[in-house]
């Protein structure tokens, strides 16, 4: 199925993770994920809770192709925006710690 989702796009790498034994899918250029990825799920958006998620995510990639992430206030909405996705999941890093840290990089 994975090879697929990579077959259809047309784009990403497929690695495995060690950490919760399964394969993933990869996309990590903004180019791409704004002109294949992003399309598809505005067109046919999902119907469950990770649509939410997806919104948020499109509004980020919005947010970096405008160069948000390039300021420590932009990065900063950017953070919180992420911080919102995937409620379920389990955080590496506390939100507050990662706020903090971009706040002293204004100053």
């Amino acid at each position: 199925m994975i090879r697929l989702t990579q077959a259809y796009f047309d784009c990403g790498t497929i690695r495995r993770d060690s950490g919760d034994r399964t394969v993933k899918w990869e996309v990590r250029s903004l180019t791409v994920l704004r002109d294949r990825v992003n399309p598809h799920f505005h067109a046919w958006p999902m119907l469950s809770a990770k649509q939410h998620d997806f919104e948020l995510f499109d509004d980020v990639c919005d947010r970096m192709e405008a160069g948000d992430h390039l300021n420590a206030k932009g990065l900063s909405e950017i953070v919180r925006i992420v911080s919102d996705m995937n409620p379920s999941g389990i955080r590496r890093f506390d939100l507050d710690e990662i706020l903090n840290e971009l706040s002293e990089m204004k100053a």
